[in-house]
């Protein structure tokens, strides 16, 4: 009989640590904490960015890894703006 209680006291208790696991990870992320590019621009978590190192650019994504921000690389290149001779209008 004292096994059984036991044991209902030990669900409950995980059941509890769960659901305060699981509201902790879907708390909004903390307005201080942002990335910064090369330039010293300030970007929030979940924005993204056009990161150039050494020579090499790619679009990164300001995201948390283990309480810290951090870049993490979202795609090769950045977008860029081209306009071709063609695509002036003449006057």
């Amino acid at each position: 009989m004292k096994s059984l209680i036991v044991l209902q006291v030990l669900a409950l208790s995980l059941a509890a640590a769960a659901m305060v696991a699981e509201s902790a990870a879907a708390s909004p992320p903390d307005r201080r904490c942002t990335c910064r590019n090369r330039d010293g621009t300030k970007y929030e978590l979940g924005q993204t960015a056009c990161i150039r190192v050494g020579g090499i650019s790619y679009m990164a994504r300001c995201e948390m890894n283990l309480n810290v921000t951090t870049w993490k690389k979202v795609r090769d290149g950045c977008p860029t703006a081209d306009m071709t001779l063609g695509a002036v209008p003449v006057l």
